[in-house]
């Protein structure tokens, strides 16, 4: 006969079979070589009650225990985000508090797991509007020797990872590789032609004294800092090829929201505030790609944290 059991490890619902005896003894715990499944789960606050949301399966097996935490902390959520997570939360003396709060990150842990670019879930994608001009273009800017490489290998890991695309439009805007005072470079692309031509966004951005103002009487607070926040917004399929920009010998364009583009502020500020919702004024503000969450108590912050992961 087998059994199904759960047991929750380390974030994650593990489901196994075993083969129950005449006597009605149970294998013990991985015995034998087992197929192991398991899917993420959501962490209650006090109670710990495990509910399946989308996850994946692991078709990989097990021969004990460790092997399976060693492949939990390698492959499913790797040791440098539970030790950014720890990180994020060190500063809180009380235990019992930073475990709550660890565990609403864990419970949300996808946003933290960079591997993989993410796309902000909006109603509608970032368009550039151009009227009836005819397509803009500039020849690419001579690169450097010792530029060069760092130019292909910016442009190699765009295109792994789907924020660029190979094009055949007629506009282009040059590269422009900026030094910062570490000395590492920037891959940039000048827009000025494609901006003087766009119409531009009116959107409105908050007002600094009037999000302080709205800050003063609050006791707990977090901030939320998008991973490369313009590269999380769709760009309109009709406009990619605005945003074309060429090398040597190659040309491509953006699939999603370029740096440097003119309405790019208001566009982002726009998506943010419509993720928000009415949570905005009352426990959440924004300013472009920083999100600050605030509440009077701690049990008021975890609420209003857990909200807006959620959104």
């Amino acid at each position: 006969k087998t059994n199904i059991i759960n047991q929750h490890i380390q974030n994650h619902l593990i489901i196994r079979g075993t083969n129950t005896h005449k006597s009605g003894s149970c294998d013990p715990l991985f015995r034998g070589k087992r197929k192991i499944r398991f899917t993420d789960f959501t962490c209650g606050k006090e109670h710990h009650e495990a509910q399946q949301h989308q996850g994946h399966v692991c078709q990989e097996q097990f021969l004990s225990r460790n092997d399976l935490q060693q492949h939990l902390s390698q492959k499913c959520y790797p040791l440098e985000m539970q030790e950014h997570i720890e990180k994020l939360t060190q500063h809180i003396e009380d235990i019992k508090q930073r475990q709550q709060l660890q565990n609403i990150l864990w419970k949300h842990g996808k946003l933290f797991d960079l591997r993989q670019p993410s796309t902000i879930k909006a109603t509608v994608h970032h368009a550039i509007e151009t009227g009836t001009h005819p397509p803009t273009y500039t020849s690419p800017y001579r690169v450097l020797y010792k530029d060069e490489q760092i130019q292909r290998d910016e442009i190699d890991k765009l295109l792994k990872q789907g924020i660029i695309e190979e094009s055949i439009s007629p506009w282009s805007s040059p590269i422009v590789l900026v030094r910062k005072k570490d000395g590492s470079v920037r891959f940039c692309i000048d827009f000025r032609k494609l901006n003087n031509i766009t119409t531009k966004d009116a959107f409105a951005m908050p007002r600094i004294d009037d999000i302080f103002d709205h800050l003063s009487q609050a006791e707990y607070y977090t901030t939320i800092d998008f991973k490369s926040g313009y590269f999380q917004v769709g760009l309109d399929q009709k406009d990619r090829p605005k945003t074309a920009f060429s090398t040597r010998d190659q040309h491509y364009q953006f699939t999603v929201l370029p740096q440097g583009v003119t309405n790019g502020p208001p566009a982002f500020q726009h998506i943010v505030s419509q993720i928000l919702g009415p949570t905005r004024w009352q426990y959440s503000l924004a300013y472009l790609d920083d999100v600050i969450i605030y509440s009077t108590t701690f049990d008021q912050h975890l609420y209003h944290l857990d909200d807006i992961l959620n959104r």
